[in-house]
């Protein structure tokens, strides 16, 4: 997939990044989609305030995605109504991450940090994700 940003006089917008997410899941195999139930996806600019000071961070850029929620490693047929399990994807550090790296498309980008996201969601630690993406 080509993308029309480039030329472009505007960045690519919220509801951009989050056309790509759902593309990105959309494009998942079945299983893993499934396996993913109902996690709702969010896009917004930045992590706010909050979100930096649970995860002891002070630089906005530092954070691409985030996921929130229960795993489903955790979860128990007892639990009465858990949240919803949420994947955020922060636009503005996803865009800069994009424009330093310059080997990769937007699209992919954001699909791989979407997968990154929906691993936590199936209780995967970062070291179990990398160690798949690898393989």
């Amino acid at each position: 997939m080509s993308e029309p940003w480039p030329g472009r006089a505007a960045a690519p917008s919220l509801d951009d990044i989050a056309r790509l997410a759902e593309e990105a899941f959309a494009g998942l195999p079945d299983l893993f989609r499934s396996m993913a139930g109902d996690i709702v996806f969010r896009v917004d600019d930045f992590p706010d305030d909050e979100v930096l000071a649970a995860l002891g961070m002070q630089d906005p850029f530092e954070l691409t995605g985030l996921y929130q929620g229960v795993d489903l490693s955790q979860r128990s047929v007892m639990d009465l109504s858990p949240e919803p399990a949420r994947v955020f994807l922060y636009r503005r550090p996803l865009l800069d991450e994009w424009a330093e790296r310059g080997n990769v498309t937007l699209a992919e980008l954001v699909a791989h940090i979407l997968v990154h996201e929906i691993g936590h969601h199936l209780g995967l630690s970062d070291a179990q994700i990398e160690r798949i993406e690898a393989g």
